[in-house]
């Protein structure tokens, strides 16, 4: 197909390879020529921050920050050559230019884009992709329409799904303590996968994944462990425009749901004394454009500043606590993030948003916003009577459940590593 009219900017496909042919028979020496000329410090992309510290800014990346990164990638998961990806997430995002200028050229992967946002579980099960990165947000929506779903199925099916997801749970617990998993589990666990786990994943479109990773938000470790415990390898990650994209992963062998990971090859990260993670690797961006100010400041002594507060437990796996500035801390001076605790919260299918705050106070107040539909299904099943969503939320019986999903659903980890139960802080003061 050839495009009619003098627009010198408008050219098919078909004759811009065309000219490329020609031009090369012409001047061989033209594309090394100018291949050699790059630098690799020059800067390859300059992409936009998420603004979660102020105001978005311009943050410039080289061609070695991206090849640095994909060489760490490759280093670490051992990606071979003509393994399938596929992109979700938004072209402007850091992951997509990661993994498409980075990861990606560098390992030779295959590179797929679904046909629109409706159609990407039906274009991921045609392509069948080997590992995919996605927001925390996707992982948890598809958690909850899964449950939705089995709720609503029949009692035998019901019953498959809930003992073996229960049987998933014992092998994954027993894997992140290092434990060895009797026969009898583990036997269970390999007909649950060939009756129940398979056909579900084959449904998403995850039959074909060799890992799948989440990122950009923090995400509830109970979404992590039941996808994990339905047998699909996915795996918390961690990283930032500034630190060239993902540099924080979880290994195979040692996935804590709770954690991030640790650091990819090549890259060093530590913990400053105001418990901010710092970073340092040949992936790290060259500054913010025409932003000289900005740039002093997002570095101390040479190390990335993510804004993040978090610590290394005693494996070295790093535990995000949340933003710096976000976290809060009670009466008794334990310091916690909201964030960390809203997103277990809203990991219930009857939650669907939830705001913590209570600095300074002995306990915490949750305001939670029902999830409608989940929640007046499972009233009607009760014969609980209710017309408007005012109605629902003041049923007793719902206000029972929701304190029920609050006291299963929330804990609270501390620096040390314990979890004390959430309900010895918080108090539900309103449903919304």
């Amino acid at each position: 197909m050839s495009f009619s009219g003098d627009d010198p900017w408008l050219v098919s496909f078909h004759d811009l390879l065309s000219g490329g042919e020609r031009l090369d028979c012409g001047r061989p020496e033209l594309f090394p020529g100018e291949l050699h000329r790059g630098n690799p410090e020059e800067t390859a992309m300059m992409i936009q921050t998420s603004g979660t510290t102020g105001m978005p800014k311009l943050a410039m990346l080289s061609h070695r920050n991206l090849t640095a990164m994909g060489e760490s990638w490759i280093r670490a998961v051992s990606i071979q050559a003509g393994e399938n990806w596929i992109f979700i997430s938004p072209p402007a995002w850091i992951v997509d230019q990661m993994w498409g200028l980075g990861v990606a050229l560098f390992g030779g992967m295959t590179m797929n884009f679904p046909e629109t946002p409706e159609t990407v579980l039906e274009d991921s099960r045609d392509i069948g992709p080997s590992r995919i990165i996605t927001s925390s947000r996707f992982r948890e929506e598809l958690a909850s329409r899964i449950r939705v779903r089995m709720g609503d199925a029949g009692w035998v099916k019901r019953c498959l799904f809930s003992e073996a997801e229960r049987v998933g749970r014992a092998v994954v617990s027993r894997q992140v303590c290092k434990e060895p998993t009797p026969p009898l589990i583990r036997g269970l666990y390999h007909l649950a996968a060939m009756i129940i786990y398979r056909p579900l994943l084959d449904r998403i479109g995850c039959a074909n994944f060799l890992s799948a990773y989440t990122g950009g938000h923090p995400i509830s470790p109970d979404v992590i462990s039941f996808f994990r415990a339905i047998s699909l390898n996915l795996k918390q990650c961690y990283g930032l425009t500034e630190g060239g994209g993902i540099f924080q992963i979880q290994p195979d062998e040692e996935v804590k749901p709770e954690t991030v990971g640790t650091p990819l090859p090549g890259v060093q990260v530590r913990i400053a004394e105001d418990q901010e993670v710092l970073v340092s690797s040949r992936a790290i961006f060259q500054g913010y454009y025409q932003d000289y100010q900005a740039t002093e400041a997002a570095f101390t002594q040479g190390w990335l500043r993510t804004g993040d507060a978090g610590y290394l437990d005693r494996d070295g796996h790093l535990m995000i606590i949340g933003r710096k500035e976000e976290i809060i801390r009670n009466k008794s001076g334990d310091a916690f993030s909201p964030d960390f605790i809203e997103t277990r919260l809203k990991f219930s299918p009857f939650i669907k948003e939830a705001v913590i705050f209570g600095e300074g106070r002995s306990f915490l107040t949750a305001m939670i916003n029902i999830d409608f539909g989940n929640t007046g299904s499972w009233a009607e099943e009760r014969m609980i009577p209710y017309t408007t969503y005012m109605d629902l939320s003041q049923q007793t019986a719902v206000e029972e459940l929701i304190l029920k999903e609050v006291r299963v659903k929330g804990k609270i980890r501390y620096r040390d590593g314990q979890i004390g139960e959430i309900d010895a802080f918080v108090r539900v003061i309103e449903v919304l």
